[in-house]
This record gives structure tokens, C-alpha cells and sequence, in this order.
């Protein structure tokens, strides 16, 4: 058997964290196996789904690395559906309710408030064909339900959760068809599952009672069930669901920006007993990637950690990674001295600011000023090569009798306008004889 995952989103909005999640663990359980990635854009709801936001998620995946193998839209499937579910209304597993939306809210009510659990009652089953004539005679059309099989238990064995049992008969018979004709997600995600030979089914926890209907929904089709993983839900970092998880994606990813692989490195480990560790490509990830590993314990997100993390990774880049997205002139020395630095690649530009100038005269303590002074006459006659700050600072020690904070501290704010930043020692060598000499004239 291939292992086939699947992502599929609804092209209704943008993708957030929780999203990118889902989709990056099939993609690494599908490479891990040898097996495909699909993507299938869930476009039932032709009102609320665009082009646009089709795109947007295709950008943010490939943005992420997560290139798929195959691609389906929902919205080109429609024979297909009509095809299974009339298969599915000529052997009774599909049937027509009339009910309204009022009258069903009214039926939960009246079994909550007599502490009972509010299923349907398969009323629509008994409807005579007087009955049912009235009810089109009034104008109304039936939306549809799935008729489970009460005689059995649904079982199976989850990736992640263990063992799942379910009592049908505390289930909703599930509405797979509005009375408009347009589908709801569950049956034509099983007609697509079977049809594109999905091998695992890798969600959220919130979908664990979803795969008890369809189970039976796949058994009813005559296909082969597939393998079922349902994580844990993210968190924010307070602890409990946040609805701030729902707006953060790729865009506000990138636009702190973010390396895809801080995203990766955390989403891929997060909620399992596995370290989270920076990584600078997906292999290690790859290699390791284990349902096993993945509890039932909520995951917990935190900016804080993400930001952390993608400042350890940016620390790892060689130049060839990024020497696209730096500024114009900065070479590998450059990158090499600056990186240990940065919390971003775009925060490079600020420190390539510092070493071609011009900076903001620093205010100097007038005990300092003959000491800069001094240090210009030294670096005028120095040989500059890259072991000239030890050797400035050697003879400024040894002639001002200045050593630690006093010695180095004025040299930095003279030369960088700041107190903090990369290694003088490489710096100084990128800012260039004249120019240091030009910023050590007070």
C-alpha cells in the first residue's frame, strides 16, 4: 500500500497555525513513507470560496516547503458525488427529512431539558407518502441525512488516541445534504478519501466524532477504511484556546520575519514527547516523525518560543541561504560577522546600516575624547588587516593604561554609535580604514 495523505482546506479564508500544523504532518508522514502528499481544496460552499484564497494557501504551502503531489478541487467533483450518493439512496443509507431548523432546535430542547442526549429521532423515517406530500405541497424540499447502523459498535484503532469506541445509537443520523442540494463536508470528503486512495486521515481531535460517521460511510461504499491520527488542539501560550491561534498565519509570519523552517522546527514536535530543536531542513524532521511519539495533552503555542527559535536558526544559515535577501554589498564576512547578532535575516540590513554609515555621533564623555583621538593616530599608522583591533586595542592599553569596559566601550560607541553588537574584531574590518578614522576624529 502507498501512503497517501491528504491537506484540505476550504478556500473560504487565509491559513492559520493550527492549519499549517495539520497540513505539515501529513506532508512529513507521507515523505517519511515514501508515499504522496495531496492537497484538495474543500470548495463545496461555491459562495464563501475564491481564487484568491485558493492561492493564498497554495502560496503559504509551497512558502513552507510543503509541496504537494497531486491537487483536487472539490467543486470539479459534483458527478461524482450525485454518483455515490445515489448508490447510497438505492440501498436506504441516504434518506429525506423534512424538518425544519426550528423544529429540530425545539426537539434538542425539549430531550436537553428532560436530561437526555439531543439525537435525532429518525422521525423523517416513519413520514408516510401523505405526509411527505403535505410537506411539498407547503414548499419544502428535504435535506438529507446518512442512516447509521445502530447493530454495532464503531471501533477502530487511533494512531494517536488509542482505541475509539462509539455507541451509534448516540449519534445523530448526520445531515450529508442540504435541502438547496449542496453538500456539508462529511460524505464527499469520504467519496474523495476512497476515490484519490487516502491511506491515512491525519486531524484535529475536534474531528474524532466526524470519523465516527464516516467510518460507517466508507464500510457503506464498500471501501477500505483508512488509518485515523487526531491531535491534540493547540493552545496559546495562557493556557487554554485561544482565538488569537485563528489569525496567525503565514502572513503575519512572515511579516515578522520568520524563517519557514522556525515554523516547521516548532509545528513538527509540538504537542509530542520529541525536543524541540532549531533545524535548518526538513530531513531530521522527516526522519523522525512518529504518531507514537504525539500524546493527548492540549499542545501549547507560544510566539515567544517560535521567535526564539527561528533566532537559533538564523544563526545556523550559511550565506548561500541568504545571500538573496541581503542587502546590496554585504558579502560572507559580512554575514559571518553579523549573524551571531540577528533575531531575523532582515534585521542584517540595520547592522549593514552601521558598517557603511552614516551613524549618529554618539555623545562622549570629555575624558574620552583624547582617548579616541589617540586611537585614530594608532589605527592612521596600523597596518589594516583582520587582526587590526586586537592590535589597536594592545597598543591603546598599553599607552592609556585603560583595560575591560574603559577601553572597549568608547572604541564601540565611537565606531558603531551603540553600546552592544557583533564581534569588533570582524566589524571593524568591514567599516574600513578611512571610514573608522573618519569616526574616531572627535
Amino acid at each position: 500500500m502507498t501512503v497517501t495523505t491528504r491537506f484540505a482546506p476550504s478556500p473560504t479564508g487565509h491559513l492559520h497555525v493550527g492549519n499549517i500544523r495539520a497540513a505539515l504532518h501529513n506532508w512529513l508522514w507521507a515523505r517519511k513513507s515514501g508515499g504522496r502528499f495531496l492537497l484538495r481544496l474543500d470548495d463545496t460552499d461555491l459562495e464563501r470560496s475564491s481564487v484568491a484564497y485558493a492561492d493564498s494557501i497554495k502560496g503559504d504551502l509551497a512558502w513552507l516547503g510543503l509541496h504537494w503531489d497531486g491537487e483536487e478541487k472539490q467543486s470539479d467533483r459534483f458527478a461524482l458525488y450525485e454518483a455515490q450518493f445515489a448508490a447510497l439512496k438505492a440501498t436506504g443509507r441516504v434518506y429525506p427529512a423534512y424538518e425544519t431548523a426550528q423544529e429540530l432546535d425545539l426537539r434538542r430542547k425539549i430531550l436537553l431539558g428532560r436530561g437526555l442526549p439531543p439525537v435525532y429521532d429518525r422521525a423523517a423515517l416513519s413520514l408516510t407518502a401523505d405526509q411527505i406530500a403535505a410537506y411539498e405541497a407547503e414548499g419544502r424540499s428535504p435535506h438529507w441525512r446518512f442512516r447509521l447502523d445502530h447493530d454495532r459498535p464503531i471501533v477502530w484503532t487511533d494512531l494517536i488516541r488509542g482505541e475509539q469506541r462509539f455507541d451509534p445509537r448516540l449519534l445523530s443520523d448526520p445531515v450529508v445534504r442540504r435541502s438547496d442540494g449542496s453538500w456539508l463536508y462529511l460524505l464527499p470528503s469520504v467519496i474523495d478519501d476512497i476515490d484519490m486512495g487516502i491511506s491515512h486521515v491525519l486531524r484535529g481531535e475536534d474531528h474524532v466524532s466526524n470519523t465516527a460517521t464516516q467510518i460507517q460511510m466508507f464500510e457503506a461504499l464498500g471501501a477500505p477504511v483508512p488509518s485515523f491520527a487526531h491531535e491534540a488542539l493547540l493552545t496559546g501560550a495562557e493556557g487554554k484556546l485561544s482565538k488569537r491561534l485563528g489569525s496567525l498565519g503565514v502572513a503575519h509570519f512572515r511579516e515578522a520575519g520568520l524563517e519557514p523552517m522556525a515554523i516547521a522546527s516548532l509545528l513538527a514536535r509540538l504537542g509530542s514527547s520529541q525536543p524541540i530543536e532549531p533545524f535548518a531542513d526538513m530531513t531530521p524532521l522527516v526522519e523522525s516523525f512518529d504518531f507514537a511519539h504525539f500524546g493527548r495533552a492540549p499542545a501549547r503555542f507560544d510566539e515567544g518560543e517560535l521567535a526564539a527559535l527561528n533566532q537559533k536558526i538564523v544563526h545556523l544559515l550559511p550565506y548561500e541561504a541568504v545571500a538573496d535577501r541581503l542587502p546590496e554589498g554585504m558579502d560572507e564576512a559580512a554575514w559571518n560577522a553579523i549573524r551571531p547578532n540577528l533575531q531575523t535575516v532582515a534585521g542584517a540590513a540595520d547592522w549593514w546600516r552601521i558598517v557603511t554609515g552614516p551613524i549618529d555621533a554618539p555623545q562622549l564623555d570629555p575624558e574620552d575624547r583624547d582617548f579616541l583621538n589617540a586611537a585614530r593616530d594608532i589605527l592612521a599608522e596600523a597596518t589594516f588587516d583582520a587582526d587590526v583591533w586586537r592590535s589597536l586595542t594592545i597598543t591603546l592599553k598599553d599607552s592609556t593604561g585603560r583595560k575591560g569596559k574603559a577601553l572597549f566601550l568608547p572604541l564601540r560607541r565611537a565606531l558603531t554609535g551603540l553600546d552592544h553588537g557583533p564581534d569588533m574584531a570582524q566589524l571593524l574590518p568591514l567599516i574600513g580604514k578611512a571610514e573608522a578614522i573618519r569616526r574616531l576624529s572627535v
